[in-house]
């Protein structure tokens, strides 16, 4: 009989969520998980907009040291989390099947909300997005982990969070509405899990990469690489989801908005390659569409 293989030591943050997620991986692959929690930047400043925090990397950057430094074999992360470009020393090992990426309205459905309604979130792409549909609601700032957030929903009349999060911890008696991506573009990855090890150990990249799911890499990838070509990061007002289009093809969404939602560029491309067309749809908006002078406004401002 062959020796148990030994626990997988998996770095996750401590919310919930991230906890059901890292357990999640660990029944994907058929391994005890051992979780190797770590208090990350974002969750301890847990009032402090993102943007003011540094943005995207806030929720990873110490997960993703603890592989560096051999405290943990892999680690576990939102896919939305992830900065666009790689971690140098980590592999993008496994994305496994996705799950919904839409957002979701706790409290009233969009077509219930009534004039001036105020409508927390702490994405700017969900603000711009509802503020394009609705420019008469109004919004608050909301951070905090799931449960904090649906604590907080009854003080205004909706709250916004990814139907996913709502899902995967049995919470979807809370939905007022799940917003079709027509109306509101998910944020890159959303709804999709990534799971990193480092360069170089062979082990575990063998025994992650068998829970990797081919269609929902491929369309994460392709929201990543729009993301990177724009340069920009989960706190701007952007938006992506890809999705199969027949065949080898994707069809990708993408969008690029100011602030206040008052202009809303968004365009479709279909292609086969992930990166090419990330990348195409990206510089389409930014060269053909008038988004260069969208994030060079938002730059000048001081905006994140």
């Amino acid at each position: 009989m062959s020796a148990a293989r030994p626990a997988l030591r998996a770095a996750t943050r401590g919310s919930e969520l991230a906890r059901w997620q890292t357990s999640h991986i660990g029944e994907l692959l058929g391994r005890e998980i051992e979780a190797v929690v770590v208090d990350t930047s974002g969750d301890r400043l847990g009032d402090v907009p993102i943007w003011e925090i540094g943005g995207q990397g806030v929720f990873v950057t110490e997960v993703q040291a603890a592989v560096l430094d051999g405290r943990a074999d892999v680690a576990v992360h939102s896919a939305k989390d992830l900065p666009s470009a790689p971690t140098p020393g980590l592999v993008l090992a496994a994305i496994p099947a996705r799950e919904d990426p839409r957002d979701a309205l706790v409290g009233l459905a969009l077509d219930e909300l009534p004039t001036g309604a105020v409508v927390a979130t702490g994405s700017v792409r969900r603000r711009a997005q509802l503020a394009w549909t609705r420019p008469d609601l109004t919004f608050a700032g909301l951070r905090g982990n799931i449960a904090t957030r649906l604590a907080k929903a009854a003080r205004f009349d909706a709250v916004v969070v990814a139907l996913a999060a709502l899902r995967r911890l049995g919470r979807t008696d809370r939905v007022a509405e799940a917003l079709d991506p027509a109306l509101m573009l998910p944020q890159v990855g959303q709804g999709a899990l990534a799971v990193e090890c480092r360069v170089g150990d062979e082990a575990t990249l063998e025994a992650v990469v068998t829970v990797d799911h081919a269609p929902s890499r491929r369309a994460v990838e392709a929201e990543r690489s729009f993301l990177a070509e724009l340069g920009g990061s989960c706190d701007l007002p952007v938006g992506a989801y890809a999705q199969p289009a027949g065949g080898a093809d994707l069809q990708l969404s993408g969008m690029v908005s100011s602030l206040d939602g008052r202009v809303m560029l968004r365009q479709d491309m279909v292609g086969t390659d992930p990166g090419s067309l990330g990348r195409g749809l990206a510089r389409h908006l930014l060269d053909d569409c008038g988004g260069q002078a969208v994030l060079d406004d938002l730059a000048g401002t001081g905006a994140p």
